[in-house]
């Protein structure tokens, strides 16, 4: 019994010892892109939706790569899903809301 508690433990410290660089990689890409937005950045969106609005004008979508296509694509298909999984979770439940 002593020997499977001691080969437990050294599976857990070589885990935790392996997962530590992939671990500090997504802390370090958290703290940047799940922050919420500052006032600071409020002029930058601005710029964005206004940039948008005008590529939308003037047809300058027409003029997009097929990989930057299928990009903005699927970057709003996954704005979509997790809107949807938000619905879901805000409801508790998959359809309609109980009442």
């Amino acid at each position: 019994m002593a020997s499977i508690a001691t080969k437990g433990s050294t599976l857990v410290n070589r885990l935790l010892v392996q997962a530590k660089p992939q671990l500090e990689v997504f802390l370090k890409y958290a703290k940047v892109e799940l922050t919420p937005p500052t006032p600071g950045d409020i002029p930058a969106i601005r710029q964005g939706i206004g940039r948008l609005i005008t590529g939308a004008r003037t047809g300058a979508y027409k003029n997009l790569t097929v990989k930057e296509a299928w990009l903005n694509t699927l970057v709003t298909a996954e704005v979509i899903f997790w809107f949807y999984i938000g619905e879901c979770i805000g409801k508790r439940h998959l359809v309609g809301y109980d009442v």
